[in-house]
């Protein structure tokens, strides 16, 4: 039990570690061969966008939007990779405590 217990905390510690550092990443997803660029945080939240002059057509503003959309996918894609990089080895590590669901 004590082991048990030891191995919990050392995983509490490393999931506190994963998390902080996906809070302080930043990931940029792009569109359009780099017209809209998108930034968000490791944790999914959409930090900036920025949108190249050259992309604004006012005739066309159907695909300003969808270059915008396909940016921030781009980057939360990223993020979510990152996210599986940081947390699946701790995620992996549970299994060993035989708790149910992990």
């Amino acid at each position: 039990m004590q082991q048990m217990l030891k191995q919990a905390q050392k995983m509490q510690q490393q999931i506190a570690k994963a998390q902080a550092e996906l809070a302080e990443a930043e990931l940029t997803g792009t569109a359009g061969g780099g017209l809209v660029t998108a930034t968000v945080a490791g944790t999914g939240e959409l930090k900036s966008v920025k949108i190249d002059p050259k992309a604004v057509d006012p005739e066309d503003v159907e695909t300003l939007e969808d270059l915008v959309v396909a940016a921030v996918h781009n980057a939360a894609e990223a993020a979510r990779e990152l996210t599986e990089k940081k947390m699946g080895p701790v995620a992996g590590g549970m299994g060993g405590l035989g708790l149910p669901g992990f």
